[in-house]
């Protein structure tokens, strides 16, 4: 569980709220379902629009990393790695085999396998570089896509106020209505920018990050497997990967 992403929220939206009670504003006048379902809305629509489905499925799946970041124990997989180094120096690479099945992650199976296939290193390598490659693509893609949310809400925010102030507009005959209903109006404004910056656009930036700790995370597998591959002494394996920690 990530405590830091609850406590920039509360930081975050709380400093807003403390603002505006200490300005002599209340909260309630903050509160407004229609401008939410402009921006929400609006905003949720057109990344729909311009993102492919398997994409945005990949981000909705992906937002759940903001409060349970992947854990990827890369101080296990060095240890594993070392073990099947020795492994392959005392029975040869054959000895992996049985440790095919066993082994969750496709990508290290991936590995494995073409260890045990007798692949030259630079070949293992090259394959496995491509599947990383490729997997960063998409969740970088994924990640993005709330960046690309936050652009787009402060703009969908000015809409809801415009559209806000029209039915202001309609009731100038009535001035005591024209004070509380720009207020209104000018929460969709608020709503907008505060998501993309509070929210939309720091979800992106953290998820960015976790996806360069994963490929940090596969990129260390790979120098581990074509190490295995070249034969490499178990120790200086060990010490190699464990750079990849800092």
């Amino acid at each position: 569980m990530d405590l830091l992403t609850f406590i920039g929220l509360i930081v975050g939206v709380g400093a807003v709220l403390l603002g505006q009670h200490l300005e002599g504003g209340h909260v309630d006048t903050l509160i407004n379902g229609p401008a939410a379902i402009v921006v929400l809305g609006g905003s949720i629509g057109a990344v729909m629009l311009q993102s492919p489905l398997s994409t945005f499925l990949r981000a909705l799946r992906m937002l759940l990393w903001i409060v349970r970041p992947p854990s990827l124990g890369a101080e296990s997989t060095i240890e594993r790695l070392v073990n099947w180094s020795n492994i392959a120096r005392k029975e040869g690479l054959l000895g992996l085999e049985s440790l095919e099945e066993s082994e969750s992650d496709p990508f290290v199976r991936k590995g494995l396998q073409l260890l045990i296939d007798g692949s030259e290193p630079e070949s293992i390598r090259a394959i496995l570089e491509v599947e990383i490659g490729v997997k960063e693509h998409h969740e970088q893609q994924a990640a993005k896509l709330f960046e690309s949310m936050g652009g787009y809400s402060p703009t969908v925010g000015i809409l809801g106020a415009v559209m806000g102030l029209i039915h202001v507009m309609g009731n100038l005959s009535d001035p005591s209505k024209l004070g509380s209903g720009i207020a209104v109006a000018f929460v969709a404004t608020i709503y907008g920018v505060g998501s993309a910056n509070l929210l939309l656009i720091p979800i992106s930036k953290k998820l960015v990050n976790l996806v360069n700790n994963n490929t940090h995370y596969r990129e260390m597998i790979v120098e581990g497997m074509v190490s295995i591959a070249e034969g490499e002494n178990p120790r200086n394996i060990e010490t190699k990967l464990k750079g990849y920690l800092h």
